[in-house]
């Protein structure tokens, strides 16, 4: 038991939600080869939206879904095994979608390499891939949180859109290596240990409704 909540921090936590509008980047993929190639030369906001922007709209499912270029590549090119080596991929791990980048092109080429047969494989029509990027805006709610209890007291009332943005898009946009409620509970409400315990949670492992609850179960009980 603490007395946290009766602390106020340098500075109030502002909560910030976001829209989103989708857009198709004209590029498309066919076979292994060509899925290479535009994941090495399509926007950072195209990764995201098949990374990143994939686990919201598919956030009912759990635990840890694939992103977009692993399901493509086992339902579409019947390459499973690049398909769960690109499913195992630990996005919370990056910090930035050049990493990320990198490392789903890197993976790509090693099974090429090592399964050269897998060129010689293309979809049926009106099965490629698709590229689409993200166009995200952000926008701010009327919420603000100047203690723990306030800050725990927000988190029932605001939009899963918000949770979102301030667990996920965070983590990028700021590459800093955590979210913005562990961030603004370490460096201005002074609670290093709190910050630590949300910074560890697995997000990638819920969904968007049961990360809510862990966060408040968790934040609620350091009042």
């Amino acid at each position: 038991m603490t007395l946290s909540n009766e602390k106020t921090a340098k500075q109030p936590f502002k909560f910030y939600t976001r829209l989103h509008l989708s857009e198709l980047t004209g590029l498309k993929a066919k076979d292994i080869v060509g899925l290479l190639r535009y994941i090495k030369k399509v926007p950072g906001s195209s990764i995201y939206h098949h990374t990143h922007r994939f686990l919201q709209i598919h956030q009912y499912l759990s635990p840890e879904p694939p992103n977009d270029f692993a399901y493509w590549v086992s339902e579409a090119l019947g390459e499973d095994e690049l398909g769960e080596k690109l499913a195992s991929i630990d996005t919370v791990q990056f910090t930035t979608i050049r990493g990320l980048r990198d490392k789903i092109a890197s993976t790509i080429e090693e099974y090429i390499k090592a399964n050269p047969s897998s060129k010689s494989k293309f979809v049926n029509p009106n099965e490629e891939f698709y590229f689409i990027k993200t166009l995200s805006f952000i926008i701010p709610t009327p919420y603000v949180a100047h203690t723990l209890k306030e800050f725990a007291d927000t988190l029932d009332k605001i939009t899963i859109d918000s949770i979102y943005f301030h667990i996920f898009e965070a983590r990028l946009r700021l590459e800093r290596g955590t979210n913005d409620f562990s961030f603004w509970l370490g460096t201005s409400l002074g609670e290093e240990e709190l910050a630590g315990k949300l910074s560890g949670l697995d997000p990638y492992t819920r969904t968007m409704n049961d990360l809510r609850g862990a966060i408040i179960k968790l934040v609620r009980s350091y009042l």
